[in-house]
């Protein structure tokens, strides 16, 4: 299992194949970054509501951060029962 997976976000945004992508490379990667073109959205405001957006159609397993034009999304371990 490989440590970082990279994925690009452009012009679509956030659509249901670029989540299948996202859990795709969550099969091979604890974290994964997303290079977000400004073709997708102008001001780092919106930036976070698509990282908001991404976190919870994946699921509540993972959490996201937001530097500069890049989401970093890391996939939490499953709590211990």
């Amino acid at each position: 299992m490989d440590a970082v997976g990279q994925v690009q976000l452009g012009k679509k945004g956030v659509t249901e194949g670029f989540i299948k992508t996202l859990q795709n490379q969550f099969k091979h990667h604890k974290n994964i970054k997303i290079s977000v073109l400004k073709s997708c959205c102008r001001g780092r405001m919106y930036l976070k509501e698509i990282a908001k957006e991404i976190v919870g159609r994946l699921g509540e397993n993972y959490s996201s951060r937001v530097i500069g034009y890049t989401i970093a999304i890391k996939k939490l371990r499953k709590p211990a029962r």
